[in-house]
């Protein structure tokens, strides 16, 4: 179960990753939780490792760690969380990432951070750090470092097929992985019906073409998307988002988990009530699972 890192934006709660992990790892005893992910141009990379280095002491073997280089924000927000305004670029990403895994103890240079400062609690283990990305940059680097690599293909910015294949054909074998080991991000709605499924889908349609047209709107209830005049155009936009019953969902997740060769896939559900998007997982569970026992 992994959390991810926005900041304001009022249809995402999720600021800080780390305080929400500690919660969800307290509240549960065989799940892994992490960060989807923590967006490291916010933070030095000894404030990151310090938190996970705690989090991985308190739940260990369960602590996943996802590094992203996105600023989670917008640019005027995140000159206010870096307090700086020549802090905004990503350039120092590698260094800052290198330095990261130094103090964690995956330590890939003859010195770094590491040299003159430590991430307390000294952990039995190390969280595991997967590197994100939604471009063939941090996929490139996930290669050459040999640290596992998720994909935000939920994005529905396109590229899927092409970072995955600049990250195989980049991949070094580290002291954490000896072959690729990729990861698919997937935006999934299902429910009873197409009908119920559209219906709870409409709301999340509206804001992705609002974003995608340059503009702001608050996430609105399934009566309220159904009566906008945008809403035929917002369905009409091409989209991999998976959209309907739990059989023809669980489908398109066999089919994208074949196309793209994942190790894993990460199910992302965007609705506007809890209980549509917690009865959408217990479906696909459902459906997921009955599948793998008939094989």
């Amino acid at each position: 179960f992994w959390v991810a890192e926005h900041h304001n934006m009022p249809s995402v709660a999720s600021t800080n990753p780390a305080v929400l992990i500690a919660h969800l790892a307290a509240s549960t005893s065989t799940l892994r939780i992490g960060s989807g992910g923590v967006m490291l141009p916010n933070f030095p990379p000894l404030v990151v490792a310090e938190q996970f280095a705690m989090l991985e002491a308190l739940h260990p073997g369960r602590i996943d760690l996802g590094i992203g280089r996105a600023p989670g924000t917008d640019p005027a927000t995140a000159a206010a969380l870096r307090r700086s305004p020549g802090a905004l670029t990503a350039e120092d990403f590698p260094r800052h990432l290198l330095d990261l895994m130094g103090l964690l103890g995956d330590r890939r240079a003859s010195e770094g951070l590491w040299t003159r400062f430590s991430a307390t609690p000294v952990p039995a283990g190390t969280p595991e750090i997967v590197l994100l990305g939604s471009s063939g940059y941090s996929a490139e680097l996930a290669g050459h470092l040999g640290l596992p690599f998720a994909f935000a293909h939920h994005f529905d910015m396109g590229g899927t097929l092409q970072a995955l294949a600049i990250y195989r054909d980049s991949f070094t074998p580290s002291v954490v992985l000896n072959e690729p080991y990729a990861i698919v991000t997937a935006s999934v709605l299902a429910a009873e019906t197409d009908e119920q499924a559209a219906w709870f889908a409409a709301p999340g349609q509206l804001m992705r073409l609002a974003i995608r047209t340059g503009r702001f709107i608050p996430l609105m209830s399934p009566e309220q998307a159904a009566r906008h005049p945008d809403l035929p155009t917002a369905r009409s936009m091409p989209t991999n988002q998976i959209i309907g019953t739990p059989d023809a969902a669980v489908a398109r997740l066999e089919s994208l988990a074949q196309q793209t060769g994942a190790n894993e896939l990460m199910i992302a559900g965007f609705t506007h009530g809890l209980d549509e998007r917690a009865h959408s997982l217990e479906l696909l569970a459902e459906r997921w699972f009955a599948e793998v026992a008939a094989v």
